[in-house]
């Protein structure tokens, strides 16, 4: 795993909004500090469908991931938090590229919030908010680590 700033050499990254019957995902950019949400993938019991993640990480070519964390509101660790980190952990394994993880409390409240405000029904099984949530989750990343002004101009 890897320490917790990232070398220069990170500049795709693709991010998760941990859940354990969907995962949103999100791709952004270190130079940007911009991300969307591209995908929702099905997973049980909080195991991805790898088929579909395989698919993603062939089609985007990230060089990193990023997953958010769902601590307690107290910020305490909970039983999501240990999952999500431990799903961090199986796309390091997985793909051999750095996975990092951040606080992502009330990301999909701001999601729900957000998808209310453009007319969201408020159906969320039939229609996710998940990949927006893991939009947030990633832009906060990016804002945190954004590339050097010195590994731009290269």
């Amino acid at each position: 795993m890897p320490d917790d700033k990232p070398t220069e050499k990170i500049k795709r990254v693709m991010g998760f909004d941990f859940g354990t019957k969907r995962m949103g995902v999100a791709m952004g950019q270190r130079l940007t500090q911009q991300a969307q949400g591209i995908s929702c993938i099905n997973a049980k019991d909080g195991k991805p469908n790898w088929e579909q993640l395989d698919a993603l990480v062939e089609e985007w070519q990230p060089d990193g991931f990023v997953v958010g964390l769902p601590f307690n509101m107290d910020g305490s660790e909970s039983d999501m938090s240990r999952r999500a980190n431990k799903f961090s952990k199986r796309l390091h394994g997985r793909y051999g590229l750095p996975s990092y993880t951040i606080d992502e409390r009330l990301t999909t409240f701001e999601a729900k919030h957000i998808a209310r405000q453009q007319g969201h029904k408020g159906h969320y099984k039939s229609d996710p908010v998940d990949e927006l949530a893991a939009q947030f989750i990633l832009e906060t990343w990016l804002s945190e680590f954004p590339l050097s002004e010195q590994s731009q101009n290269q």
